[in-house]
């Protein structure tokens, strides 16, 4: 290895771990909230499908239309909106699989006469030695596998999602994040998907379960996670050793 090639690796090495010793004798940051897109949508939150135009007389009546009414629909609908989404993952699945099989065959083939040739070859051959059975093929094989597999998941969770985008054929877009720290540890929820704007309940509530392409992340980022994962020469050995 030429000194070029080793500062190279040297600089590399170094770049990676300033990315993890940026929170070394410190919490971890919490994520920007200007830099998401709940709070661009909300900036932005795009034409209204319809004026509410409300007369004199119906800005001092209990019984007026619109979302703001006492019996208004208040369920999220538009871009910039916030709904609460429900996760209540409860998943039991296990599979067994086992199989077997044996294979057993066997051929023999003599020569006694053809032409002649296996008995002048006998005369020249060790005395017990014949080529009356010139050729003998026996073959026998056998296979078993077993497999298992068995997975136990629970996770409930409610998290406030944003709606980031109305598709042209009223599926909402959502988007929702939410950041924890206790002491030096920061725990972080992502969920993300589309939903119906029917799957939406009265108490503007949607459930997992009914949110199409779901992106459901919950896991964290600081010292105790740091320890958990293995350093980054571990994981470059563990990608390019063929044992």
């Amino acid at each position: 290895m030429t000194l070029k090639s080793l500062v190279f690796l040297t600089f590399l090495a170094i770049t990676a771990a300033c990315g993890r010793t940026g929170h070394i004798g410190k919490a971890p940051d919490f994520t920007p909230i200007h830099q998401t897109d709940a709070h661009h949508a909300m900036f932005n939150p795009g034409l209204p499908m319809r004026q509410e135009i409300l007369r004199p007389v119906d800005q001092a009546s209990l019984w007026r239309s619109g979302r703001q009414s006492l019996l208004g629909d208040r369920r999220a609908m538009r871009r910039g909106d916030i709904l609460t989404v429900v996760i209540e993952i409860d998943d039991e699945a296990e599979i067994s699989n086992s199989s077997e099989r044996a294979r057993d065959g066997s051929e023999n083939l003599g020569l006694p006469g053809l032409l002649g040739i296996p008995q002048r070859l006998d005369r020249r051959l060790p005395d017990g030695a014949t080529m009356a059975d010139a050729v003998s093929v026996k073959s026998s094989s056998s296979s078993s596998g077993t497999g298992s597999v068995r997975r136990n998941e629970k996770l409930t969770l409610r998290v406030a999602a944003t709606i980031t985008d109305v598709l042209p054929n009223g599926v909402l877009s959502i988007s929702g994040s939410q950041e924890v720290r206790v002491n030096f540890e920061m725990r972080e929820l992502l969920v993300s998907g589309y939903v119906r704007p029917e799957d939406i309940s009265r108490q503007n509530e949607v459930t997992y379960d009914k949110i199409a392409s779901a992106r459901v992340s919950y896991g964290g980022r600081g010292q105790i996670s740091d320890m958990q994962q293995p350093r980054y020469g571990q994981q470059v050995l563990d990608a390019i050793l063929p044992f």
